[in-house]
């Protein structure tokens, strides 16, 4: 279980980090500033949130298999990571629940 408890920490961070970037960062920048037609260097940070974000889904997937999570749990925790500080505070409870 702390396999699965540390995997899942380890995607909800940065996956919360990256969503962060996303949010105030790359969104505001593309929107309201107009960036993506002077910087497209910026696209990156898209792919990688998505990328990264299939690892946190089955880390998600795991974890709630393995703490015997109901259907809206797992939902919960998958979409925890879609959000900016859901996943922050997901990763607090899952520590404090299995420590």
């Amino acid at each position: 279980m702390k396999s699965a408890v540390l995997r899942f920490r380890v995607m909800a961070l940065i996956c919360g980090v990256l969503s962060l970037v996303l949010w105030f960062f790359y969104m505001p920048a593309k929107y309201v500033f107009h960036l993506d037609r002077t910087w497209p260097e910026m696209v990156w940070i898209t792919h990688i949130h998505g990328a990264l974000y299939i690892f946190y889904v089955l880390a998600a997937l795991q974890l709630s298999v393995k703490m015997r999570k109901s259907m809206a749990g797992l939902l919960w925790m998958i979409l925890a990571g879609t959000l900016p500080v859901a996943s922050f505070i997901l990763e607090r409870k899952v520590v404090r629940e299995n420590s």
